[in-house]
């Protein structure tokens, strides 16, 4: 048995670590803001190997006159990613025959071209999609557990969860504030996409070992046991389950980051991290919190 309860404070410690570098993160970089949500055209190109990114950079910034566009390789597939001014269909074609002239032949792998009013309203429905996700979830586990008054409220459950979803969800948006300033990876709304999800998986997950600790108040409610005991107990009954189903959808993650397509690898990133935050959050953060939430009547 595995005494989680007795050493909660180093798990919170390691949590709490964990989002501060991340918030200072934030405020230190921000985030970089893809074109789904800044407006503007995103084009992805396959030159000729004997094309450099200087060359290409000099192309678009003097030949084409396109001192704004942010030009970026891939090193994973040797394409461009170019990120322009917001083009018309008609500029497009005209830029793509000047390439062509001046670097040979190129293939064209995706053009997309986002308005900036576009972009604004996505901001706010990527953000009103959070949070009414996260108050959903909070409205649900207050449901589920209403029955549980003792000696830690319903509501309080709902306390715990929104604060290991808070860690989940957090941490990530750090380590991409970084991926943004030194690899030039971009928050879109694959992001916001993968985020949601992470968060479902890890409320599940949460879930799981609250109804174990209410199925032992029940049990166990003759015998004379501490709250921290029936928790660290149930922390332990379910702890191989979590870690189980969190390994079987990390090898498959893992498999389609390596083998699938490139243009999805920071969408399975952001799964990949949430599901590791997820399954840490479920043992050692939600859980441990309750015994700090606990009535203090016995």
């Amino acid at each position: 048995m595995i005494p989680i309860i007795k050493y909660k404070f180093v798990y919170l410690g390691i949590a709490a670590i964990l989002v501060l570098a991340s918030v200072v993160a934030l405020i230190t970089y921000g985030l970089n803001l893809g074109i789904d949500f800044t407006g503007g055209t995103l084009w992805q190109i396959q030159f000729p190997e004997t094309a450099s990114i200087e060359s290409v950079r000099e192309v678009f910034h003097t030949d084409l006159e396109s001192p704004e566009a942010v030009v970026i390789r891939n090193d994973v597939d040797g394409s461009y990613n170019v990120h322009l001014k917001e083009i018309n269909e008609e500029m497009h074609q005209d830029l793509s025959q000047k390439l062509d002239d001046r670097l040979g032949p190129i293939e064209e792998r995706s053009f997309q071209s986002i308005s900036g009013v576009v972009g604004g309203e996505l901001v706010k429905k990527a953000g009103w999609a959070v949070l009414i996700n996260l108050f959903a979830i909070v409205l649900y586990v207050a449901y589920a557990f209403r029955k549980v008054s003792y000696p830690v409220k319903s509501w309080k459950y709902s306390i715990a969860t929104l604060v290991a979803l808070f860690h989940d969800a957090l941490i990530p948006l750090g380590i991409f504030a970084v991926l943004g300033v030194f690899a030039g990876v971009e928050i879109d709304t694959n992001f916001i996409v993968a985020t949601l999800m992470v968060t479902g998986f890890s409320v599940h997950d949460t879930i799981v070992v609250f109804d174990r600790i209410r199925e032992n108040l029940r049990i166990r409610s003759s015998r004379k046991e501490s709250f921290s005991k029936i928790v660290n107990d149930s922390i332990n009954e379910t702890m191989a389950r979590s870690i189980n189903t969190s390994l079987t959808l990390l090898v498959v993650l893992a498999a389609i980051f390596v083998l699938g397509v490139p243009t999805l690898n920071y969408f399975i990133l952001v799964i990949l991290i949430g599901t590791i935050l997820g399954t840490y959050s479920s043992i050692f953060v939600a859980s441990p919190l309750l015994t700090l939430l606990q009535s203090k009547k016995k």
